[in-house]
């Protein structure tokens, strides 16, 4: 993962104040974990259960020794893939550092690394995601845009969505001048079943604020995502 800070250009003009734009998703969805405590679920049991009618329904026997344990480990590895459900976005983002000595540019988070379950299938995708923002007087930890990540990544998901979630989190919690966020992923229900082109990637991106509303922001975040810089 790399971290880069652009410098301050100068000759620069002031910012001009930018009209923000309500958030488009529902601010339950990154204010807090997806999973109430008060929330039914099934126990434990009942859905090692569930594995092992699965297990039955493929033309397995589930009683053979090497699936006797495999609910079990199905279910623990569900607690580990899909522990983003019960994290809170907003308070990976909630603690913020002023001392940037006027920094007024983009901070670029690039090559976070990442994966996700399609909501679909339930079959792994995986990439990169690429986040910038630009700050007001405060800053949040880098390590922090690829916790971000990884909370929502570790939900069932659909990479449109992961993307929404990241920049809208962001825009939300830290009200920055703006937010950039590019996802590049492979699909396994897509390079594995179906019509199993491996390799094809799919590219996704959302921009808030002063990167949705300059052209000039934009090019400059996809050239630094790229690697061109100059």
């Amino acid at each position: 993962m790399d971290a880069a800070i652009k410098s301050i250009r100068p000759g620069k003009p002031a910012d001009k104040q930018l009209e923000s734009r309500p958030a488009e998703l529902d601010p339950a969805e990154f204010l807090a974990a997806a999973v109430r405590a008060d929330q039914p679920r099934p126990a434990r049991a009942e859905a090692e259960a569930a594995v092992k009618t699965l297990l039955a329904y493929i033309g397995e026997n589930t009683e053979r020794e090497g699936l006797l344990d495999t609910p079990r480990r199905v279910v623990e590895a569900f607690d580990e893939l899909y522990q983003g459900y019960h994290q809170c976005p907003a308070e990976v983002l909630d603690r913020t550092f002023g001392e940037t000595a006027g920094y007024d540019d983009f901070v670029l988070v690039r090559d976070i690394e990442f994966t996700s379950q399609c909501e679909h299938h339930m079959m792994p995708f995986y990439g990169r995601a690429h986040i910038a923002y630009t700050p007001v007087e405060r800053v949040v930890g880098l390590s922090k845009l690829a916790r971000l990540t990884d909370i929502f990544a570790r939900r069932l998901q659909t990479q449109e969505h992961l993307t929404a979630q990241i920049a809208a989190a962001i825009d939300e919690i830290l009200k920055p001048r703006g937010v950039a966020v590019l996802i590049e992923a492979e699909h396994t229900c897509m390079s594995v079943r179906g019509v199993a082109k491996h390799g094809a990637s799919t590219f996704t991106s959302r921009f808030t604020g002063m990167f949705r509303d300059n052209p000039a922001e934009q090019a400059r975040f996809l050239s630094l995502v790229r690697g061109l810089q100059r």
